[in-house]
């Protein structure tokens, strides 16, 4: 590396040596063999250590693209590199469609599932909910393929990069579909606690944006599937929430015509899942983002409980974005065992001034056994977050198995998931 290199946020400067983009699956397996500390690098939308090394970083955006789809399976087999937003248009005019989409096209298919990234919707998993299976080379250089019903698929799919590198995916497919989007803005925040599941049900996806400010809920983004023809009219008006008379962008002063098509255009499932179109760069990157899920069950108080400490949580704020994700059965998983909801911020780029706010944040949400996303940043301790997994201890077991002279560990890794000698 001529430079270092940081991430997207530009908070985590890498300690790598250098940064290898092979071209070949056999020139990736030659590094990965050959190399005695190692982290895969994504699209770089990770604001914490977790893919940091003072190895070597190596990113699969080099390998041959491919998309290839198994109509009668109803799956498609894509290149690990590929960003959600250069596969999304080839299965849609295959007819087939995934099961949902992050806010973002820009980050890689491998990564959002490594990290367990979702979108929103009372039935809809997360991304990696959709992986039937992972190719991936192991620390001795070997390639292998883990597939859905083998004993270590459920540890391998959330991996956060500890078993190895990805190279490609499985995922299952849906029949492709249309979506139209609307937002309406000034929610009464009573109608946010007492109304929450029937507002999470209102679309296919819904995400409420607050500022947590003493005022109703900034905005309801609520995005309907369309099956054939719909006549469906939105009203001006819902639970005291108004319709936007024009397009808008979750965080003021924000471009809206950085976002997906609003004001319910009917559009393909691609264009309208994501809040923002993978022609814009959604932001310039100054912020830190953090997220916490707890049981869907508990949504309603974790509002209030995040509510009672607003006047610390909104100067430090930009935006922040309520989604639901359901159960899986991911070891690793946010959403582990429990249909979720999960509290993401978006916070301004000062760690010094963000870092006691999340303090307070766990503090508040401790009660429901909140979980971090390992992708943002959290001071949630290896203690803490231990108890929180029911398979901690197989996912330590299958990285010692895997990879037992360590070398896709890192310090993030090593903090989390300690072994003697580290």
């Amino acid at each position: 590396m001529n430079a270092p290199e940081r991430n997207w946020a530009k908070n985590v400067t890498f300690g790598a040596r250098r940064l290898l983009t092979p071209t070949s699956v056999e020139e990736l397996r030659d590094i990965v063999g050959s190399s005695t500390e190692l982290r895969a690098l994504g699209t770089r939308h990770s604001f914490n250590e977790i893919a940091d090394t003072r190895g070597d970083l190596v990113s699969v955006a080099g390998l041959p693209r491919a998309v290839d789809i198994d109509s009668a399976a109803r799956t498609a087999t894509v290149s690990a590199g590929l960003r959600f937003g250069e596969l999304t248009a080839t299965l849609h005019g295959s007819g087939f469609a995934l099961h949902n989409l992050g806010s973002l096209p820009h980050i890689s298919v491998a990564g959002a599932c490594a990290t367990g990234t979702h979108g929103s919707g009372i039935g809809n998993r997360s991304l990696a909910g959709a992986v039937r299976a992972v190719e991936l080379v192991r620390a001795d250089g070997s390639l292998t393929t883990v597939e859905r019903g083998h004993p270590d698929f459920p540890g391998t799919v959330v991996s956060l990069g500890a078993l190895g590198v990805i190279t490609r995916l499985t995922l299952d497919l849906v029949p492709t579909f249309d979506v139209r989007q609307w937002v309406y803005e000034d929610l009464p925040r009573d109608q946010a606690v007492r109304g929450f599941d029937e507002i999470m049900a209102e679309g296919y996806s819904v995400s409420l944006f607050t500022s947590w400010r003493d005022r109703p809920v900034d905005q309801v983004w609520v995005k309907r599937a369309v099956d054939g023809a719909d006549a469906y009219e939105a009203p001006a008006e819902w639970r005291g929430a108004v319709l936007a008379d024009g397009p808008r962008h979750p965080v003021p002063g924000m471009p809206a015509g950085n976002c997906t098509l609003q004001q319910g255009i009917r559009g393909p499932w691609h264009e309208r899942l994501p809040h923002f179109r993978l022609e814009f760069t959604p932001s310039s990157g100054d912020e830190l983002q953090s997220e916490y899920f707890v049981a869907r069950s508990d949504a309603p108080a974790a509002f209030e409980a995040l509510d009672r400490i607003r006047d610390r949580i909104a100067p430090q704020l930009l935006i922040s974005e309520i989604r639901t994700i359901a159960a899986d059965d991911l070891w690793l998983s946010p959403a582990r065992g429990r249909d979720s909801v999960a509290f993401h911020f978006t916070w301004k780029p000062d760690t010094a001034a963000v870092t006691p706010v999340l303090h307070a944040v766990e503090e508040a949400l401790a009660p429901f056994g909140a979980r971090p996303h390992w992708g943002k940043v959290f001071p949630m301790g290896p203690g803490e977050l231990r108890g929180l997994y029911p398979d901690w201890s197989r996912f330590e077991e299958l990285t010692a198995r895997h990879d037992p002279e360590g070398v896709f560990r890192n310090d993030f890794l090593r903090r989390f998931f300690p072994r003697s000698g580290d």
